[in-house]
C-alpha cells in the first residue's frame, strides 16, 4: 500500500532536494508514495489578507500548485492537488476530512525567506494536527533549485504547549494561569467597578461624573462577557493566538483601570 503523504507547501517547489523529501527515505522513483499537495491561498501580505482579498490568492495558488505538481510528474512521483485554506493548517486539517495521510510535510522557507504567515506554523501544527509531521525547511538557490537546510519531525497526536500549566477540573476546561487570572480579575473586577458606580451615583439626582461612572461599568461588564464567551470558544478549538491574547490582557489591564476610575470619580467627584 502507498504511504499517504500530504504535503502543505507555502511555496511553489523546485529542484531535486523537495522531491527527495516527498518520496520518503528508503523509497525511490516515488514507487510506493503517494503525494497530496495543498496550496493555501493567502495574500501576500497581513493587511491585504485581512481586507479578505480572494480572487488573486487563489490564483497565483493555483499558479504555485501547477508549478509544484508539474515538477514532481516530471519526476516520476504519483501526486494530485489541490488549492487550500488561507491557513495553512486549516488547510491541512479540510484536506484530512477529504482523505486520511499517514504523514503530512510541511515546507516552509528559511527565516530570511519565510512569509508572514509561516511564522509558529510547525508549533500550531502539532497543535491540531494527528499525522505525523515533517518540517522541511528550504531555501532558494540561484540556478539549481530549492536547497532543504532542515528536517524536523514530530510524532503522530497532538501537543499540549500548556501542558503542566493549565488550571482546571472535569467541569471546566483546562485553562492557562494567565487566562484563569483574567477571568478572575474580570469577575471580581467588574462587580468592584458596578459597586463603585452604585455608590457614586447613590447620592440623589445622577450627575455628568455619576454617569460617566456608570458608562465605564456597562463598558467594564461587556468587555469581561466578551472575553470569557470568547475564551470558551478559542477553548473549544484549541485557538490561542493573537485574539485570545487581546482578550485577556484587556481584562488584565482594562478592568483594573476601571476599577481605578470608578473610585476617583467616587472620592473627588
Amino acid at each position: 500500500m502507498s504511504h499517504r503523504v500530504l504535503a502543505i507547501v507555502t511555496d511553489s517547489l523546485e529542484g531535486p532536494e523537495p522531491i527527495e523529501q516527498l518520496r520518503g527515505e528508503g523509497t525511490s522513483g516515488g514507487e510506493g508514495v503517494e503525494v497530496r499537495v495543498v496550496v493555501p491561498a493567502v495574500e501576500a501580505s497581513p493587511l491585504r489578507h485581512t481586507l479578505g482579498d480572494i480572487d488573486e490568492p487563489r490564483h497565483r495558488a493555483e499558479d504555485r500548485l501547477r508549478v509544484s505538481l508539474q515538477l514532481l510528474h516530471d519526476d516520476g512521483v504519483e501526486a494530485s492537488g489541490e488549492v487550500g485554506d488561507p491557513d495553512p493548517v486549516q488547510a491541512a486539517q479540510d484536506a484530512l476530512l477529504k482523505a486520511p495521510a499517514d504523514e503530512i510535510l510541511i515546507f516552509e522557507r528559511t527565516d530570511t525567506q519565510a512569509r508572514w504567515y509561516e511564522d509558529g506554523l510547525f508549533k500550531r501544527a502539532q497543535e491540531l494536527l494527528e499525522p505525523p509531521l515533517r518540517l522541511v525547511v528550504i531555501e532558494s538557490g540561484a540556478d539549481d533549485g530549492d536547497h532543504v537546510v532542515e528536517v524536523e519531525r514530530a510524532g503522530p497526536g497532538t501537543v499540549n504547549p500548556n501542558a503542566g500549566k493549565e488550571v482546571g477540573s472535569a467541569y471546566l476546561p483546562g485553562l492557562t494561569r494567565a487566562d484563569f487570572a483574567g477571568m478572575v480579575a474580570g469577575v471580581f473586577g467588574t462587580i468592584v467597578a458596578i459597586l463603585l458606580a452604585a455608590a457614586a451615583a447613590s447620592g440623589g439626582g445622577v450627575t455628568g461624573w455619576d454617569a460617566i461612572a456608570i458608562g465605564i461599568a456597562i463598558a467594564v461588564t461587556l468587555l469581561n462577557m466578551a472575553h470569557v464567551v470568547g475564551l470558551a470558544l478559542f477553548e473549544s478549538v484549541r485557538y490561542r493566538g493573537g485574539f485570545a491574547k487581546l482578550f485577556r490582557d484587556l481584562a488584565l489591564v482594562g478592568t483594573p483601570l476601571a476599577v481605578l476610575a470608578n473610585l476617583l470619580i467616587l472620592i473627588f467627584a
